[in-house]
């Protein structure tokens, strides 16, 4: 797997989103600076992850003609919708047992949206064409 750098951009982006999110919400505990940027990058595996999961789901979806086979595809997607939250707080848990705690579901769920609003932001900031310089 080859690093790009808007990876290294997701990281930071996940970090200060996560700095956020401890700064504001009592539940969500980091014991140090070092802790965050690791659940950060915990984080974008994971989310990568699931991402790529969904994506291939709902690739079945549309590319299937048979409605039972849709229906079963649906309802796996609404199993990893849920699930993926649930998987986020059990790998954190089991990585840094009670050094770092994302909350509960509802926080664990408002913070994943927020981080994939905030990636998704940046990601259009970077890749926004550059105008191109005129030269008389």
């Amino acid at each position: 797997m080859k690093i790009r750098p808007v990876d290294l951009v997701d990281i930071f982006v996940y970090l200060v989103v996560l700095g956020v999110f401890i700064q504001l919400f009592p539940e969500v505990i980091s014991e140090s600076f070092l802790l965050a940027l690791l659940t950060a990058v915990l984080l974008k595996v994971v989310l990568e992850g699931v991402l790529f999961v969904k994506k291939r789901i709902f690739a079945r979806i549309r590319g299937t003609h048979s409605h039972w086979i849709r229906v079963l595809n649906v309802g796996a997607l609404l199993l990893v919708l849920p699930g993926s939250k649930f998987l986020v707080l059990e790998i954190v848990a089991w990585v840094f047992g009670d050094a770092v705690y994302l909350g509960g579901f509802f926080q664990v769920t408002a913070l994943i949206i927020v981080l994939m609003l905030a990636r998704g932001g940046v990601r259009r900031i970077i890749d926004r064409p550059t105008p191109e310089l005129q030269t008389d």
